[in-house]
């Protein structure tokens, strides 16, 4: 749920992608290239396959493959796109859970994200004086204040390998083979399936068109008791990204006018709604 940060710069050549990094501080190339490795081996086709790097100079690099496609952020996602990029994410989340607890844990996951909710709904943030904004905002906090986010930091399923982050542009559609491809590995690390699902449905390059949540979740083969782990976890990604969308908040700048007012309603339904 980071705002506004650019960490990388790209090169395209032929068939080739040159990533170098203008932030390392928290082993974002090592992350990636192990992640991109480890995916060559497992789930070859679905990431970049990776060429060579240079993890420790001055930027780090990385030169991987060139997938093909476009993103799938700024538009309606439609039902065969949401078909394709289920069945990318099933490729993901088979990988063997023994190779996933071999991988270090993702800097974005359940504990940190009930953690910095919490902690932005404990700055109080101005949300100006929309009567739907500031029932949201009501509702929300006793949410947060409950014990049913403490609840979804254990994670009762084996872990999976996930990218830690829902932009909606680190999903490439290939509209000639039908396909989803994975991009930007950079956070990527062992977590909870239920919060890849929710941070994917949830993240807020969704005012520009979305996932349909009932068809993706329907796709995805959950688990017993997963649907409702995904609910809570799109609870909580959907409040901490409407907390930081008031007047002078950090996400508003990246989102069209009305965001908030839209982003209220949906914190509203997903509050008084129960799992799909």
């Amino acid at each position: 749920m980071t705002v506004g940060r650019c960490t990388h710069h790209l090169e395209f050549g032929d068939g080739v992608v040159t990533k170098r990094y203008s932030s390392w501080e928290r082993g974002e190339p090592h992350r990636e290239w192990a992640a991109l490795t480890l995916l060559a081996g497992h789930a070859p086709g679905l990431a970049p396959r990776p060429l060579r790097a240079a993890l420790d100079a001055c930027p780090p690099a990385i030169v991987m493959s060139r997938l093909p496609g476009r993103v799938l952020r700024g538009g309606r996602v439609t039902g065969e796109q949401v078909t394709a990029l289920a069945a990318a994410l099933h490729r993901l989340h088979r990988i063997p859970a023994a190779v996933v607890a071999g991988v270090p844990p993702a800097p974005w996951g359940p504990a940190t994200a009930v953690a910095k909710v919490r902690a932005l709904a404990g700055r109080r943030p101005g949300l100006g004086d929309d009567p739907l904004v500031r029932e949201a905002w009501r509702d929300g906090a006793a949410w947060l204040a409950s014990a049913d986010p403490d609840r979804l930091v254990t994670n009762p399923l084996p872990p999976v390998l996930g990218l830690a982050d829902g932009n909606h542009a680190n999903y490439l559609w290939d509209a000639g083979e039908g396909r989803v491809g994975l991009i930007d590995w950079e956070d990527s690390g062992r977590t909870d399936r239920a919060f890849e699902l929710g941070e994917l449905i949830e993240h807020i390059s969704h005012v520009e068109g979305g996932v349909d949540a009932g068809r993706l979740l329907a796709e995805v083969d959950l688990a017993p008791g997963e649907a409702g782990r995904v609910h809570g976890f799109r609870r909580l990604l959907a409040l901490g990204w409407f907390l930081q969308l008031g007047p002078g908040g950090p996400a508003t700048p990246h989102n069209p006018p009305g965001t908030l007012d839209r982003q209220a309603a949906r914190v509203r339904l997903l509050l008084d709604s129960h799992p799909l």
